[in-house]
């Protein structure tokens, strides 16, 4: 029984020194704490997405926690991003109207940069594209409204990420 004990001991310590390299929290070089980010610019035909879209980005920040938002005289870095495209594009339609969908996804594309304010450094530079998929009820126009804001916050989910995760 006392082998037993020591078998379990020596395995426990075993599997503790493969999590010796991980660590929790942020991977973001020391002095990387708080993030400025201004209204995207939209270059899309969509009405004030750059406005939901950039709202979207900035309650991720806020939820994931890694970096806090801020003003450009305590922030670290800027988060430049452009919208540059927007698309929906049917996925199913109805069998009776072939030419009438039923279901669409709705993409939103970003070009991002993440800069260092004290250094001009360009830290990361991604393309990124947010989306959500729905089911048309009513008119197509009621529906993109009422479904931009989840394609917002995949969008910004996807740039937080893209953010972040370079380091």
């Amino acid at each position: 029984m006392q082998h037993v004990k020591y078998m379990m001991s020596f395995f426990g310590l075993l599997l503790l020194t493969g999590c010796a390299g991980y660590r929790l929290g942020s991977s973001l070089p020391p002095g990387i704490d708080v993030v400025h980010v201004p209204v995207f610019v939209n270059e899309t035909d969509e009405p004030r997405l750059e406005v939901l879209a950039t709202q979207a980005t900035i309650a991720e920040f806020q939820r994931d926690g890694t970096l806090s938002v801020g003003d450009t005289d305590r922030a670290d870095v800027t988060l430049e991003v452009r919208l540059t495209g927007f698309a929906l594009d049917p996925l199913r339609f109805d069998r009776d109207a072939l030419t009438s969908a039923e279901e669409y996804r709705m993409t939103i594309r970003a070009d991002i940069r993440l800069t260092d304010i004290r250094t001009g450094a360009v830290l990361v530079t991604s393309r990124v594209n947010g989306e959500t998929d729905f089911v048309l009820t009513g008119d197509l126009s009621s529906a993109k409204r009422a479904n931009l804001p989840a394609a917002a916050a995949d969008l910004a989910a996807r740039i937080v990420r893209a953010a972040i995760e370079f380091w």
